[in-house]
């Protein structure tokens, strides 16, 4: 059980037969009147965020939620294949699970599953990937003055914003949790 005076970024607690992790949290002592915790509360099987405020004294059982690394396969149809390195066992999850969450990962690639009571709910891809540009239109010189940026799609067929001095074939740095151009490698 953990009290709602302890809640921090990233725990996950059960409330209300839901399992919900804590995105911010804010200990609030007004003038007058007790103390109370706001929350940003993620629902983290259907993904709904909720504020609610809190009793310090209020206590919730904390929720176990299982992060694995897995490789990634293949992807047939709307089910992607995932393998854990360690006991070679293999799971399908569909697009359902999946999101947007693929959209700069490789096969062979590792990803973390996240999971509760066994049933995955979450894939989280590395932070920074390193992917080739496979087509994109030629920089016109002059443009730079002003950081101009043109489209570009990588490898795994994603599009990105890149600066107008990338070419095809260049190898770039993409943070996936933004999906911005981060340098060429």
């Amino acid at each position: 059980m953990i009290s709602a005076s302890e809640f921090r970024n990233g725990i996950t607690i059960e409330m209300n037969g839901s399992v919900c992790e804590i995105v911010e949290f804010q200990h609030v002592k007004p003038g007058k009147g007790a103390a109370f915790v706001r929350t940003k509360l993620k629902d983290i099987i259907n993904g709904g965020v909720t504020e609610t405020t809190f009793r310090p004294t209020e206590k919730f059982p904390q929720a176990r939620v299982d992060r694995k690394e897995y490789q990634y396969l293949y992807a047939d149809g709307d089910l992607f294949t995932f393998m854990d390195n360690e006991t070679y066992d293999q799971i399908s999850l569909g697009q359902d699970v999946i999101g947007d969450a693929m959209k700069f990962v490789r096969e062979n690639d590792m990803v973390k599953i996240h999971s509760y009571n066994g049933v995955p709910f979450a894939v989280e891809p590395p932070m920074f990937v390193e992917l080739e540009v496979t087509e994109t239109e030629p920089g016109v010189k002059g443009n730079t003055a002003t950081g101009a940026t043109k489209p570009a799609i990588v490898e795994t067929g994603a599009q990105v914003s890149v600066p107008l001095f990338v070419n095809i074939g260049d190898r770039i740095k993409i943070d996936t949790r933004s999906g911005e151009y981060l340098s060429r490698v």
